[in-house]
This record gives structure tokens, sequence and C-alpha cells, in this order.
């Protein structure tokens, strides 16, 4: 889950598993997958940021390492 704020302030948390899309028109709008889309006062990059973080805490995305990594095993 990530926490999103309405455009009155009021904060929630959305299953970002479900969003399909991030757009600023000029606000921030999210495209769920059932098609339903609502505005936020976040902006795109820390929805992303926070979507990002998510799949790393649930480890859909895994660990990310650099080659340096690989260069010192």
């Amino acid at each position: 889950m990530i926490q999103v704020s309405k455009l009155n302030g009021k904060k929630y948390f959305l299953n970002a598993l479900y969003i399909e899309s991030v757009e600023a028109n000029p606000d921030t709008t999210i495209t769920l997958t059932n098609g339903k889309k609502l505005v936020v006062l976040n902006t795109e990059n820390e929805i992303i940021h926070s979507i990002h973080q998510f799949y790393q805490r649930i480890n859909v995305l895994g660990t990310q390492h650099n080659q340096e990594d690989d260069d010192e095993e």
C-alpha cells in the first residue's frame, strides 16, 4: 500500500498493485486497472517513488546490485 493525499489534504492508502498509470495534467492523476481515476496532491515523482519502494518491500522487484558488487566477489 502507498499513502496518497486527496485534493482536500485527507490522506489514504492505495494498493499500488492496482495502479495502471500515473500522469500529470497538471494535477497528478492515477488510473487504476479497473479504469477508475484518482486525482491526488502528490507529484508524479512521489507516486513513482512510493510504488517502487512498495514493490521492493513485497519483493516484486527484488534487490538491485551494480557492477561494482560483481567486481568485489
